[in-house]
C-alpha cells in the first residue's frame, strides 16, 4: 500500500490571464523491493512545484540534470501517469479530473517537443505522415485541404514540400527538430512544452531553432514551458524563469529580475558558471561542495542545505517557506526570513 495521501492541497482559484496554473504538484515513483516486490520507498521526482504561466509568454525551467524538470513537464501534460498530489489547471480546468474523451480533445491544445529529435520520430514513416498523422486522427481539417494544410505548416517551420516523402534518417539534426516542431504545430496548440529542444544541436543551429520558436509564438500566440540547462538560451527566450533543485522550485520570477538579482544560493551558483565573453573579466565561480542528494531520500529541512555555503542551523530542520522578495520574485530560503 502506498503511504502517499493524494489531493491534500486546495485547487487554485482560476485567473483568466493564466493559461496554466500549477499548485503543489508532486510526482513520486514507487521503489519496489523484497521477494514479493512491495513498495519500500518513493523517488520524489517532482515535490511541490507551484507557478502560474500567462498566455502568450514563455517560462524557462532550469536546473541540474536529474532535478525533475522533464518529469514536471510530462506530469503537467499527464504523460507520466497519475500525479501524486497537487493541481494542474489548464484554462481553469483540472487536467487530472478530465475523462478519456476530454483528454483526447485536450491533446490538440497541449503539445510537447522532445529533446532528441531522432528517437522521437518514427523511422518507418515519411515526414508528411509524421506531421499529418495526428491531424488526420483528430479530423482538424477537411480531406481536400489536408495536403495544403501540411504544406503550410512545413513552410512555416522552414521545411520544403518535397520533404514530405523523405524519412527522418535523411535529415540533419536541425531539420529533424523542425519536423518535431511542425508535428506539434500542426495540431494548432495553445501550450507547448519544449523539453530541451536545442541541447542536441550545434550552436548556430540552436539560434535558428530558437528564433523559429519565437516567430511561431508571435504568429500563433503560443505559450511555452521551455525546459533547459543552458542559461544563456533561457535568458534569450523566456519571460519568466523557475529554478529547480531536487524536485522543488527554489526561485521564480521575471527573467530580468532573476538574472539581475539572483537570490537563492543555488541560483547564484548556477549563474556563476555562465561564461563571460570578455577575457579581461575575472569570473568568480561558486563551486558547490558534494553531489546532489538522492530524490529517494532527500535531506530534511531545506533540500539544498547539504551543499549550501550559507547553511544555518535552521536550514537542517525546517523547510523554508516561499517568500516574495520583490514584486513577482519568489525565493524559498531561510536567508530571507526577516524580509
Amino acid at each position: 500500500m502506498s503511504d502517499i495521501v493524494k489531493d491534500k492541497s486546495t485547487a487554485p482559484e482560476y485567473d483568466p490571464q493564466y493559461i496554466l496554473q500549477v499548485k503543489d504538484l508532486k510526482k513520486h515513483f514507487p521503489i519496489k523491493g523484497g521477494m514479493i516486490s512491495h513498495t519500500v520507498g518513493h523517488v520524489k521526482a517532482v515535490d511541490g512545484v507551484t507557478f502560474n504561466l500567462k498566455r502568450g509568454t514563455t517560462m524557462g525551467l532550469v536546473g541540474e540534470s536529474g532535478c525533475g524538470k522533464t518529469t514536471a513537464g510530462r506530469t503537467i501534460l499527464r504523460l507520466a501517469g497519475e500525479k501524486t498530489d497537487g493541481h494542474v489547471l489548464f484554462n481553469g480546468r483540472e487536467v487530472y479530473d478530465m475523462s478519456a474523451k476530454e483528454m483526447r480533445d485536450l491533446r490538440t491544445k497541449m503539445q510537447i517537443i522532445f529533446q532528441d529529435p531522432f528517437s522521437s520520430l518514427s523511422p518507418r514513416l515519411p515526414v508528411g505522415e509524421i506531421i499529418g498523422e495526428a491531424v488526420r486522427e483528430h479530423n482538424l481539417v477537411p480531406k481536400d485541404q489536408f495536403d495544403a494544410y501540411i504544406d503550410k505548416i512545413m513552410d512555416n517551420c522552414g521545411l520544403q514540400p518535397f520533404h514530405k516523402d523523405r524519412y527522418p534518417h535523411e535529415f540533419s539534426g536541425g531539420q529533424r527538430q523542425r519536423i518535431c516542431i511542425a508535428r506539434a504545430l500542426a495540431l494548432n496548440p495553445e501550450f507547448v512544452v519544449c523539453d530541451e529542444p536545442v541541447s542536441a544541436l550545434d550552436v548556430s543551429i540552436q539560434a535558428q531553432i530558437i528564433n523559429l520558436l519565437k516567430d511561431l509564438q508571435k504568429e500563433y500566440n503560443l505559450t511555452y514551458l521551455f525546459i533547459s540547462h543552458d542559461l544563456s538560451v533561457v535568458e534569450h527566450i523566456s519571460d519568466t524563469v523557475g529554478v529547480m533543485y531536487l524536485g522543488s522550485l527554489v526561485e521564480y520570477g521575471e527573467t530580468a529580475d532573476i538574472f539581475r538579482n539572483p537570490l537563492h544560493p543555488y541560483t547564484k551558483a548556477l549563474f556563476s558558471a555562465i561564461p563571460v565573453p570578455d577575457p579581461t573579466v575575472k569570473m568568480e565561480r561558486i563551486v558547490l561542495e558534494g553531489s546532489i542528494p538522492s530524490p529517494a531520500n532527500p535531506p530534511s529541512g531545506c533540500k539544498f542545505h547539504t551543499r549550501c555555503p550559507n547553511c544555518m542551523e535552521i536550514c537542517k530542520s525546517e523547510l523554508p517557506p516561499q517568500r516574495e522578495i520583490e514584486l513577482g520574485h519568489y525565493v524559498v530560503c531561510h536567508l530571507y526570513d526577516n524580509q
